[in-house]
């Protein structure tokens, strides 16, 4: 028998039919959708006189351009009001499921997926948003799709997509001390390069991926893209069923025994090849923090930013005007910097082990006070468990605000917006020129990093607090 990987288990049973020499019709089991990057679709579904095929197995919520304060009030900036509203109407309009402000099943689109039980092993998912690939966490397909794709699931419920090649990325070992799944992720694309990953599905393996819960997990998902990748998996096991018993939309009962016997058969076979295998070493992993435009420029925290004479002729240009934009020197230290910003939440970092993280690093110390710091649950479930576990307390006791849940200050579509030449350290996923804010400079970290930074007002190795 044909021994196969996770991807390609899941793949093939979606395949409607393939066009010859060209992309595979693949089925959707949930379609993911929110303000931003839908309403040309339904305008183009209402020019063709067209319904949405299957709109059990579509999910919307705003996420992107919702303020994190006075959610109760009207949006101020007329343009994201009009973005969140024309969602509201559009789903309304098409019979989709939509979690709109201040519903408790509110929140960015791929926190609450997983959460609710909608993201389940086994599944093709796709969302018009580059971080879909989350959902891989769970032992999914999941992967960001365009504005004109978006119209093609809602119509068909089916996307043209060519099948990517597949990468098995294993991580091996036990993680040291202070060293977290956001530091994995950075860690491997720093050594991938931003394109290292272009063209396949990436399966993340080994007994230090294993050894992550699915907030972590999810984490590592997440930032698969950032290296080029068409999406990131794990394959499914008792920490992903354990996650997913009991909550809302999973499966329950009889079904549920079902399911997940089901889900026992999606791991690679042994013996499956994969198209590139790529290993690297736990113990190699320390905590990390990024100096440059994208999210492959990082070091170890204790590590030095490179010399021009360890980065290669083709990319020196783009590494200088990089330095020159963050104003930093080549081979000089991040550790004392001073910052501005400290921002802990969106899709990569707004869950509740990360408040946990957090929460339990600055217990007992002070916010410094030159830092803003902008703590954004990642939905209104992660804003309960918070109340519920008494986070929010040690968090008010340090000097921390909470906000409300939404995208923040991960991209500048709200109003929580990095000022111009401000330093922040940031637990979400892209710290690109003007990422968080125009002329802002983003420093890519974990939740513990960003917590060393809040208390001390400076880049900080977390372990000296541990």
């Amino acid at each position: 028998m044909e021994k196969k990987t996770l991807f390609d288990k899941i793949w093939d049973a979606h395949v409607v039919s393939i066009v010859e020499g060209g992309p595979s019709q693949l089925y959707i089991d949930r379609h993911y959708l929110h303000e931003v990057t839908s309403p040309q679709a339904f305008n183009g579904l209402r020019e063709r006189g067209l319904k949405v095929f299957r709109p059990a197995q579509n999910t919307c919520s705003p996420d992107h351009n919702i303020p994190t304060m006075n959610q109760d009030k009207p949006i101020s900036d007329p343009v994201s009001r009009n973005q969140v509203d024309t969602l509201m109407k559009n789903a309304e309009e098409f019979g989709l499921t939509v979690y709109g402000l201040l519903n408790p099943k509110n929140g960015i689109i791929h926190v609450i997926g997983p959460e609710n039980g909608y993201t389940q092993p086994g599944m093709t998912i796709v969302c018009g948003d580059s971080h879909t690939s989350t959902h891989g966490a769970m032992g999914a397909v999941a992967f960001g799709i365009g504005t004109s794709e978006v119209e093609m699931v809602l119509a068909s419920q089916c996307i043209l997509q060519p099948k990517p090649k597949k990468m098995r990325i294993s991580i091996e070992g036990e993680l040291a001390k202070g060293v977290t799944a956001k530091d994995i992720a950075l860690y491997v694309i720093a050594k991938m390069t931003t394109g290292g990953a272009t063209g396949y599905f990436v399966e993340f393996a080994g007994s230090a991926i294993r050894s992550l819960s699915m907030e972590g997990r999810m984490t590592v998902c997440n930032l698969s893209i950032e290296m080029g990748a068409r999406g990131g998996m794990i394959a499914p096991d008792e920490t992903t069923f354990e996650y997913l018993k009991g909550r809302e939309f999973a499966p329950k009962g009889e079904a549920w025994e079902k399911a997940v016997s089901e889900w026992r058969k999606l791991p690679t076979d042994e013996g499956a090849v994969f198209d590139k295998e790529v290993v690297f070493d736990a113990a190699d992993i320390m905590p990390r923090i990024t100096y440059g435009t994208n999210p492959g420029m990082g070091i170890g925290i204790t590590e030095k930013i490179p010399t021009l004479d360890e980065i290669d002729d083709a990319g020196k240009i783009s590494f200088s005007k990089s330095l020159e934009y963050m104003g930093f020197k080549p081979g000089e230290s991040l550790l004392g910097k001073p910052i501005d910003y400290v921002f802990l939440g969106s899709c990569t970092n707004g869950r509740i082990e990360d408040f946990r993280a957090f929460a339990n690093f600055v217990k007992g110390h002070k916010k410094a006070p030159s830092v803003t710091a902008w703590l954004v649950p990642g939905s209104w479930n992660v804003e309960k468990a918070i109340r519920a576990e008494g986070i929010d307390k040690i968090l008010a006791e340090a000097g921390f605000e909470l906000r409300q849940p939404g995208c923040s200050a991960c991209l500048a579509m709200n109003d929580d917006k990095v000022p111009a030449g401000k330093y922040a350290v940031s637990t979400s996923n892209r710290n690109f020129e003007g990422r968080q804010g125009p002329g802002s400079r983003t420093l890519l970290a974990s939740p513990l990093v960003a917590a060393a930074a809040a208390i001390t007002g400076k880049v900080t190795d977390p372990r000296e607090f541990m």
